[in-house]
């Protein structure tokens, strides 16, 4: 029995040291960019002004440099009274990016505690969100909890909120792949998906590219609908040999490098080739692009001038 016992002990100590070594053989998989060329935005001497730009986050570092990073720079480049912050709210990578690379980004409550001690009265936060949903409503929750600490707290929009941000962020998904637009290609952008209400931007998205004419222009989701095979059925007997894919991401993660382009069979390259199109992948996020920062900066605007 004791030497039952013992195997049993020995094999689920083989299977841990499995597990850890495949999950370290799997972040050293990818390369992912150098993380100290990432500004991480998490100084002290603040001052009484600060605008707090909270993410979900991504350990990609050269897509979180210049998607979140560019969104950061931008409105701190616009709004030059107020210091610009970051804090993420996916404790998960921010322990993989911590373990990986040594780097410590704030979550959000580390973020608030710091503004806290650094004596901040105005808080404005801007969320690099694409839309109202779980995320968005937790920051929302977790700065009322915390709105005692400060004498103002304002909360700025995501991305995609007014008819007029639908308009412009469909003019932009448009000129961005417009080089591929050939008559033989299905433009395809894929998001994330929710189960929230809010999952209905996708749908709405959808309808604003066809009414701009962009008839062979599709938005699919990875998690919720429209879904892959939504989207397959859609541009099915259009006449298409090619299907370009783009993530309609802030970043370029892990869902853009793997659900979309990976080389897995249930990924969206090797579904649509399966299909038959010639496919191609478009490996940037849209925090990366200057007329969509712009709009983060406009939303940011809005807030500060509430706090005047």
């Amino acid at each position: 029995m004791k030497k039952l016992f013992s195997i049993l002990v020995a094999l689920v100590l083989a299977m841990s040291c499995f597990a850890a070594f495949a999950e370290e053989e799997d972040e050293e998989n990818y390369e992912t960019g150098d993380a100290s060329l990432d500004n991480i935005l998490n100084q002290d001497d603040i001052g009484e002004k600060e605008l707090l730009v909270v993410s979900f986050g991504t350990s990609y570092n050269d897509s979180r440099r210049l998607t979140i990073g560019g969104i950061e720079s931008a409105i701190a480049e616009a709004i030059p009274d107020y210091s610009v912050r970051r804090g993420f709210t996916a404790q998960i990578i921010i322990d993989h990016v911590e373990r990986r690379d040594g780097v410590h980004i704030d979550n959000m409550t580390e973020a608030l505690d710091r503004a806290v001690a650094n004596g901040v009265k105005t808080l404005v936060v801007q969320p690099t969100h694409l839309m109202h949903g779980f995320e968005y409503d937790d920051v929302v929750a977790e700065l009322a909890e915390r709105a005692e600490d400060f004498e103002q707290v304002i909360v700025a929009e995501p991305l995609l909120t007014s008819d007029e941000d639908f308009d412009r962020v469909a003019d932009i998904m448009i000129d961005l792949l417009k080089d591929y637009d050939d008559g033989q290609t299905a433009i395809v952008y894929m998001g994330h998906g929710t189960e929230h209400e809010y999952n209905k931007v996708y749908a709405q998205m959808q309808e604003v590219l066809t009414s701009k004419g962009a008839d062979n222009y599709y938005v699919g989701t990875v998690e919720a609908e429209p879904s892959v095979d939504d989207v397959l059925e859609a541009i099915k007997d259009k006449g298409y040999t090619k299907v370009v894919l783009r993530d309609m991401m802030v970043v370029c993660g892990d869902h853009a490098n793997n659900d979309m382009a990976g080389d897995e069979e249930d990924s969206w390259k090797s579904i649509f080739t399966a299909a038959g199109y010639d496919v191609t992948c478009v490996l940037q996020g849209l925090g990366e692009v200057p007329e969509i920062q712009q709009i983060y900066v406009e939303h940011a605007q809005a807030a500060v001038a509430q706090a005047e």
